[in-house]
C-alpha cells in the first residue's frame, strides 16, 4: 500500500508539473502574426533609397535646399508620416518638434542651430497616457561629424532605422491599441544624441508616462558579414544598474542583489520573450550593456531620465561603412552607402519592434511599487503590489528564475490580488518578479520588487 500511494503521489506530482509548465506557454496572438506579415523590406529598401538620395543627411546641412541636405529628409520623412495618416483617417498626430540647438561643448555644432525631430503620434483607444517610443535617427555624417557639405549616405547609420520607424508607422497605424505608440525620427544624433535629449527633457518636464523607449541604429544587417553564425539575430542593448540610482538605492542592491534587474533589462527580456514567440527563425540575443565600448545611442538621454528605454543594433558592424568619407583607398572601398544594407535584415528587425510594441500597448501597464518583505525571516517569500487601474485587468502572475539566471523561466498565476505567498521558496535562492495579465491574456513587462518591512 505504501509503494502504491508514493507511485500515485509521484506521478500527481508529475502531471502537476507539467499542467505549471504548460501555464508558462504563451500562443502568438493572430492579429499581431497577421501584421508582421505586412511588414515590406521593398517598402524599406526604397525608404532607406530616398533618405540616401538626399546627398547628405548631416545635422548642419542645408535646411532649406529641396532635394540635399538635412532639410529635405526632414521635410520627406513628415510626408510619408501624413501620407500614413490619411490612409488611417488621420489616427496619426504628425508633427516636425523643433528646437534650436547653442553650440555644444563637444564642438560638434559650433553655431545655433535649429535641430528637428519628425513625431507621429498613435493615440491609445484606453490608456492613452501610458506612451511608448520607438526612434531612429534620420541625421548622418562623415568622418568628420561637423562636415556638412561631404557625401554622408547613411544607408546603414541610420537610414535603415528611420526606414524601419517609418514601416512601423504604416503597419500598425491601421490597428488600434489601448496605450500610444510614438513613431518618431530625431536628428543631431551624431552632433551627441541632442534630439533625442530634447525630445526626452520635454516629456520629463511635462511628466509624459513613458513606459519604455526602442531606439534603432545601425540595423541594416551589413552584408561583409552575411555567412556570420550571428547572421539571423538582433543584439538589443539595456543597463542593467539604473543610471538615476540613487547611493541608498546602490546599498540595497548591494545587499541584496538586482544589478541585472532595472526596468530596462526587464524591456530587454520582454522583447527577447516576444522574438521566441514570433520570430523563431530570427533571434534576441541581449547584450547585457548600455551600448557598445566608446559608443552611445539615443536610448541613452531616456535612461538617464530615469525611463526604461533599450537599442538595436546588429550583430556585426563594418566600421569601414560607418562614418567615413567616401573613397577608394589601395583597392578598398570606404562609405555607408546602399549596396552594403540586407534589406530583409532590415525587415527582420522591423517585425520584432513592431511586435513587441504590439504586446506591450495591449498589456496592462507593469506593476507599480512592487516589493519583496523582509520584515521576518523565513522560507516563504511575500511580495505585494499596487492594484492597477485598467478595467480589463484580470490579474497577475509572479516569476522567477535562479539567481544566476539570465531570464525569467517559471511562471504562477496569483489572480486579481496586491499581494501574494510563494509558499517553501526562499527569497534569498531566487530572483522574483511580478507581471500584470489582462482578460486576453496580454502580459506586462516584470516589474522587479524592492524591499519592504
Amino acid at each position: 500500500m505504501t509503494k502504491k500511494i508514493i507511485f500515485i503521489l509521484s506521478f500527481l506530482i508529475i502531471f502537476a508539473s507539467f499542467v505549471f509548465a504548460q501555464k508558462m506557454k504563451e500562443k502568438p496572438n493572430a492579429e499581431i502574426a497577421k501584421m508582421l506579415k505586412e511588414v515590406s523590406a521593398k517598402r524599406i529598401e526604397a525608404d532607406i533609397r530616398k533618405l540616401v538620395s538626399f546627398g547628405t543627411r548631416n545635422t548642419l546641412s542645408e535646411q532649406d535646399n529641396p532635394t540635399r541636405g538635412i532639410g529635405a529628409a526632414r521635410d520627406w520623412i513628415f510626408s510619408e508620416f501624413q501620407k500614413i495618416s490619411g490612409v488611417c483617417g488621420n489616427c496619426l498626430t504628425v508633427e516636425k518638434q523643433t528646437f534650436l540647438q547653442q553650440p555644444t561643448a563637444n564642438r560638434r555644432v559650433s553655431q545655433p542651430t535649429n535641430l528637428t525631430n519628425v513625431v507621429a503620434t498613435l493615440k491609445g483607444t484606453a490608456n492613452p497616457d501610458r506612451v511608448y517610443v520607438v526612434s531612429g535617427h534620420y541625421d548622418s555624417m562623415c568622418t568628420k561629424p561637423d562636415d556638412p557639405t561631404c557625401d554622408a549616405p547613411g544607408a546603414n547609420d541610420d537610414a535603415s532605422g528611420t526606414a524601419a520607424v517609418i514601416e512601423m508607422a504604416r503597419v500598425m497605424s491601421k490597428r488600434k491599441f489601448d496605450a500610444t505608440i510614438i513613431f518618431m525620427t530625431v536628428a543631431g544624433e551624431e552632433q551627441g544624441l541632442l534630439g533625442a535629449a530634447y525630445f526626452a527633457e520635454q516629456a520629463k518636464q511635462t511628466q509624459m508616462n513613458i513606459e519604455a523607449m526602442f531606439t534603432n541604429d545601425i540595423i541594416g544587417g551589413v552584408t561583409t558579414f552575411k555567412d556570420s553564425p550571428d547572421r539571423n539575430s538582433v543584439r538589443v542593448f539595456s543597463e542593467g544598474v539604473p543610471s538615476i540610482e540613487t547611493e541608498a538605492e546602490a546599498g540595497t542592491r548591494r545587499s541584496v542583489g538586482g544589478e541585472n534587474d532595472s526596468a530596462s533589462r526587464q524591456l530587454a527580456r520582454f522583447i527577447k520573450e516576444t522574438a521566441d514567440l514570433y520570430s523563431p527563425k530570427f533571434r534576441v540575443t541581449m547584450i547585457y550593456r548600455r551600448d557598445r565600448y566608446g559608443r552611445g545611442g539615443d536610448h541613452i538621454p531616456f535612461v538617464e531620465r530615469g525611463f526604461s528605454a533599450v537599442r538595436f543594433t546588429e550583430p556585426n558592424e563594418d566600421y569601414d561603412h560607418q562614418h567615413q568619407n567616401l573613397r577608394t583607398e589601395n583597392g578598398k572601398f570606404y562609405g555607408d552607402t546602399i549596396e552594403f544594407v540586407d534589406f530583409e535584415y532590415v525587415a527582420n528587425v522591423t517585425r520584432i519592434n513592431a511586435a513587441s510594441l504590439a504586446r506591450l500597448a495591449n498589456a496592462p501597464a507593469r506593476p507599480k511599487n512592487v516589493g519583496i518583505v523582509t520584515a521576518r525571516l523565513g522560507n516563504d517569500t511575500e511580495l505585494k503590489w499596487d492594484a492597477g487601474q485598467e478595467t480589463d485587468l484580470a490579474g497577475y502572475e509572479i516569476v522567477w528564475r535562479e539567481t544566476t539566471g539570465a531570464i525569467w523561466t517559471n511562471a504562477h498565476t496569483v489572480g486579481n490580488v496586491t499581494s501574494f505567498v510563494m509558499k517553501g521558496m526562499s527569497k534569498d535562492n531566487y530572483f522574483f518578479g511580478v507581471r500584470a495579465v489582462d482578460k486576453n491574456g496580454n502580459k506586462s513587462p516584470v516589474s522587479y520588487p524592492k524591499p519592504v518591512r
